[in-house]
C-alpha cells in the first residue's frame, strides 16, 4: 500500500541522514587534503553530547550545539597529530576512533537505554500531504531538513567562495596556496574541524532524532561507512545523498523484513546494510578514484610503500 510505502521511504531518509552528515563532514575534511576515519570517533561523541545535553537541559537545540563542539574538539586533537606534529594519518585515525568509542562508552554508562523526548518530526504544510513522497521527504525533523539545505550550502562554499578554493587547493597542492599568501597549515585546520562538527551533528541526529536514547557504541560503523561513501559521492556534496540513501535504504529493508517475520537469520539481516555499501562502492571505484585529491593519494601511496 502506499501508507507502506512512506513509511519505508521515510525510514530510509531517517536511517541515511545520520551517515549523511558523516559524508559532508568527511567531504571538508578531504578536500583539504586530511583523511579523518576518525570519523566514527566524532560521530559518537556527537551522538552522546547530544543525548546527555538533552537529557539534561531538556532542548535539543542546545544538544545539537553540544554535539558540534564535542565532535569539533575530537577533529582538533586529530589536526594538531597529523597537520601539527606530523603523525600518521592513517594510525593517528584508528587513535581518534577507538577514544571517542571508548570515552564514550565510559560516559555514557549511567544514560544507557534512559528515554527523552528528543526532537520531533514538523510535517511541512501541502508538500507532506504529497503521496507517498511527502511523508517520506516533507514529515521529519529539524536535523533531515537541516541535511537537505546543507547540500547547497556546503557547494556554495567548497566551488563558488574564495575560501572554498583555498581548501580545495590545499588539497590539490598546498605549495600552491603558500606562493599565492594563504596558510595551508591553517585551511587544513578548519576543513578538518568542520568537518568533525558536521559529521558530530549526524551522530546527534541519530541519538536524539532518530533513536531517543542512548546506547554503547550506537553509531554502529556509520562513520566508516561515510567514510567509504566519500568516494562513490567523488568528494562532492551533490552526489552525498545517492550513498547515504543507499545505506539508509538498505537498512530500512533490514528493519522491514525482521518486523514481517522473514525467516532470515537476524545477522544476515544487520549485513544488508554492509553489503549494499560495498557492492555501490564495487561498481563506482574505477570511476571515482580519479576525483581523489592529490594530497590525499601522496598519503594513500605513501602508506602502501611503508
Amino acid at each position: 500500500s502506499s501508507s507502506a510505502a512512506s513509511d519505508v521511504y521515510k525510514r530510509q531518509i531517517q536511517c541515511g541522514t545520520s551517515v549523511l552528515y558523516g559524508i559532508y563532514g568527511e567531504t571538508v575534511t578531504e578536500r583539504v587534503g586530511v583523511i579523518n576515519l576518525g570519523t566514527e570517533g566524532c560521530m559518537v561523541v556527537g551522538a552522546l553530547a547530544a543525548y546527555v545535553c538533552t537529557y539534561h537541559t531538556k532542548s535539543p537545540l542546545l544538544g545539537i550545539l553540544m554535539a558540534a563542539i564535542g565532535g569539533g574538539v575530537l577533529a582538533l586533537l586529530h589536526a594538531i597529530l597529523v597537520i601539527g606534529r606530523k603523525a600518521n594519518q592513517l594510525a593517528t585515525c584508528l587513535t581518534i576512533m577507538f577514544l571517542g568509542l571508548g570515552l564514550t562508552s565510559f560516559l555514557g554508562q549511567q544514560y544507557v537505554s534512559v528515554s527523552i523526548d528528543g526532537l520531533s518530526m514538523i510535517p511541512i504544510p501541502l508538500l507532506s500531504k504529497i503521496p507517498v513522497i511527502g511523508t517520506a521527504l516533507f514529515n521529519q525533523d529539524i536535523l533531515v531538513y537541516v541535511s537537505y539545505i546543507l547540500c547547497p550550502l556546503l557547494c556554495y562554499l567548497l566551488f563558488k567562495t574564495r575560501l572554498g578554493l583555498l581548501l580545495r587547493a590545499t588539497g590539490e597542492d598546498e605549495e600552491v596556496v603558500f606562493a599565492y599568501g594563504a596558510n595551508p597549515k591553517l585551511l587544513r585546520y578548519i576543513g578538518v574541524v568542520l568537518g568533525g562538527m558536521i559529521s558530530a551533528i549526524g551522530g546527534a541526529q541519530l541519538a536524539i532524532a532518530y533513536t531517543h536514547t542512548w546506547i554503547e557504541n550506537m553509531t554502529n560503523g556509520r562513520g566508516i561507512i561515510a567514510v567509504a561513501l566519500v568516494v562513490l559521492a567523488g568528494y562532492h556534496p551533490k552526489k552525498a545523498m545517492i550513498g547515504a540513501y543507499i545505506f539508509g535504504g538498505a537498512q530500512a529493508l533490514q528493519l522491514l523484513l525482521q518486523a514481517q517475520g522473514v525467516h532470515i537469520s537476524t545477522f544476515i539481516l544487520q549485513m544488508f546494510p554492509y553489503l549494499f555499501t560495498i557492492c555501490a562502492l564495487f561498481f563506482a571505484s574505477r570511476k571515482k578514484v580519479q576525483a581523489m585529491p592529490a594530497e590525499l593519494k601522496k598519503i594513500i601511496e605513501s602508506s602502501a610503500n611503508s
